[in-house]
């Protein structure tokens, strides 16, 4: 078990380990307000995120991890820092599907291969091979509203994909699913992460759901979040989720997840 975890509290935060990172965070500070009477919500967020790492973005409600991920997106800036992103934006994926429900998940699909400059010739193929490698084939012609839940979501991930971006961005993408379905799509997007060899920065407040996924934990902070501490999980993929060694490091994150709970609330 102590080969799996590594932690780095002293380390500085997102340091770099190999070449240029896919995404880079300088001195982020996010604030809502008049200025003067701004409430911050970030602060001082420096992270390099390698080229094809799993990060998962762990903390409390409230402390600005979806903050963190839409300013990463482009969706806002912040008061003041830097964020560089490789390779132009980045695909984002929210918790709900957010599909349109009069397309079929086929032109759900197709829509962002045509906002991503795919040739209409090419785009149903495309948007085919993308239901496949969400194992959807066959759904080009559904409608959203003869998909499960687990359905959408893998339509959304396809929707996502279709953007060609190297780097991926998940809000919390599985939170609102059933365990069983929700544990069928964390097989999925390791495998589709492996295989594509994506950077994904993936926010919840799981901890189970951070270690079982996560090449690296960074916890953020009660608000205004700042990186608190970060561990390396090397234990190998696939992983479960009811594993023992699962369960075994996610009681320590857990601890120091608590413990910024408290202080948050002694404040």
């Amino acid at each position: 078990m102590g080969t799996a975890l590594t932690t780095s509290p002293d380390a500085p935060a997102g340091e770099a380990r190999t070449g240029a990172p896919a995404v880079r965070l300088s001195h982020v500070h996010k604030a809502f307000g008049r200025p003067g009477t701004a409430a911050p919500v970030l602060d001082d967020i420096s992270l390099d995120v390698p080229a094809g790492e799993f990060l998962c973005l762990l903390g409390a409600s409230g402390c600005g991890k979806s903050t963190l991920l839409n300013l990463v997106a482009g969706l806002d800036r912040p008061t003041s820092g830097s964020i560089e992103v490789a390779g132009g934006r980045p695909a984002l994926m929210f918790q709900e599907h957010a599909l349109f429900p009069w397309l079929t998940a086929g032109r759900n699909i197709e829509l962002a291969l045509r906002l991503n400059g795919v040739p209409r010739a090419e785009r149903r193929a495309e948007a085919e091979r993308l239901l496949e490698l969400v194992r959807l084939g066959g759904s080009y012609g559904k409608r959203v509203h003869e998909l499960s839940g687990g359905m959408r979501q893998r339509v959304a991930m396809a929707r996502a994909l279709a953007q060609g971006s190297s780097v991926l961005l998940m809000d919390e993408p599985f939170a609102a699913l059933d365990a069983i379905t929700r544990d069928v799509l964390h097989d999925e997007i390791t495998r589709i992460w492996s295989e594509r060899g994506l950077t994904v920065l993936f926010v919840t407040h799981n901890v189970r759901e951070a270690v079982r996924l996560a090449q690296r934990v960074v916890l953020l902070s009660s608000r205004p979040g700042r990186v608190a501490r970060e561990w390396r999980i090397d234990l190998p993929q696939p992983r479960r989720i009811e594993s023992a060694c699962v369960a075994d490091l996610s009681v320590e994150i857990t601890e120091d997840l608590r413990g910024e709970i408290r202080r948050h609330g002694q404040h």
